[in-house]
């Protein structure tokens, strides 16, 4: 299941009369990861949601993939997600105990992360999809958003990229057991260890890489924080065969919806071949963090998360909001 095209949803979205309340610390304005709301002067509430169609054939798989693709969202703020809300859209003459490994596997992964599910909604659908609403709290002092990228910076990303190009091949039969693995074991990985590092680590942003690409979510950083992001598409991190099966035209309505919502505001050097621009804009489930870290705190962080890679660095504003090189 494609996500609504960002572009017509910022439109949407910038329509909607504003709403003047002095708690709401992060709405969607800025197109952050999660909302986060003040309680008090110890605490603020961080909340999303996310759900999707199947993206792993193995119910139970999907299930963990789903939970660690909503608290990745929390993890991306620097908050600590608490409770959860099952989001359940399923056939009614389907197979119960299909959506029984389902709702375990999600279980699972939750209770693994100290998160606690504790209702949720369903509703006959024909088409299958599975979520969450994760709520979770953070001090109003410490969030972290995708609007504190500042020149200088460095920019790390904590996954390789490619999970929409590899499901779309499984559904065509045309993905390697080696790409599911390792696209399975990216989506299942959670960001807890990653944001704990990076606030140890002062990150000035972050945000979360899922259904609008890299180069969708740089973008909406580089717009929050009114800088420049420049990427070095060699460095991206990608999973196994990424580049040969978007060759394959293995790519999803993201790819063009993708390009769409960044539109003018992207260069992209002659030499970036075409499968990886393709695979910069390939819309991620449960995908890595892009941090926005200072130079010398980007070692540190750097040790602790053995898989995150630099790809760029974060410059003065100029024409463009992203240069990928």
């Amino acid at each position: 299941m494609a996500k609504l095209a960002p572009r017509d949803l910022a439109q949407v979205l910038s329509k909607l009369p504003p709403q003047n309340n002095k708690n709401v610390i992060v709405g969607f304005d800025t197109a952050d990861d999660a909302g986060v709301f003040r309680l008090t002067d110890e605490i603020a509430l961080v909340l999303t949601v996310d759900f999707f169609t199947p993206v792993a054939d193995d119910p139970e798989v999907y299930g963990q993939v789903a939970a660690i693709n909503a608290l990745n969202d929390v993890y991306a703020m620097g908050g600590t997600p608490l409770t959860a809300l099952s989001v359940v859209g399923y056939p009614q003459n389907g197979d119960w105990d299909v959506l029984g490994k389902i709702l375990a596997g999600g279980q699972k992964a939750m209770n693994a992360e100290n998160v606690v599910v504790i209702g949720g909604h369903s509703i006959d659908d024909p088409e299958m999809k599975f979520g969450y609403a994760v709520t979770g709290v953070v001090h109003p002092d410490k969030v972290v958003t995708n609007a504190g990228a500042k020149p200088g910076d460095v920019l790390i990303l904590t996954k390789p990229i490619g999970t929409g190009a590899i499901s779309t091949g499984v559904k065509y039969g045309k993905a390697s057991k080696k790409a599911v693995d390792a696209a399975i074991a990216a989506m299942t990985t959670s960001a807890a260890r990653a944001s704990k590092a990076m606030q140890d680590a002062g990150a000035n942003a972050c945000t979360d890489v899922t259904g609008f690409g890299l180069l969708g979510h740089a973008y909406e950083m580089a717009k929050a924080s009114n800088i420049t992001l420049e990427i070095g598409s060699a460095s991206v991190p990608l999973l196994p065969d990424v580049l040969e099966l978007i060759e394959q035209k293995m790519l999803t309505r993201g790819d063009k919806n993708n390009r769409a919502y960044v539109g003018e505001t992207v260069r992209i050097s002659e030499g970036v071949s075409s499968e990886m621009q393709s695979a910069l804009f390939d819309p991620q489930t449960a995908g890595g963090l892009l941090i926005s870290l200072e130079t010398e705190m980007a070692k540190q962080f750097l040790s602790e998360i053995e898989d995150a890679k630099v790809i760029g660095r974060v410059s003065t504003r100029d024409e463009y909001l992203i240069r990928v090189i």
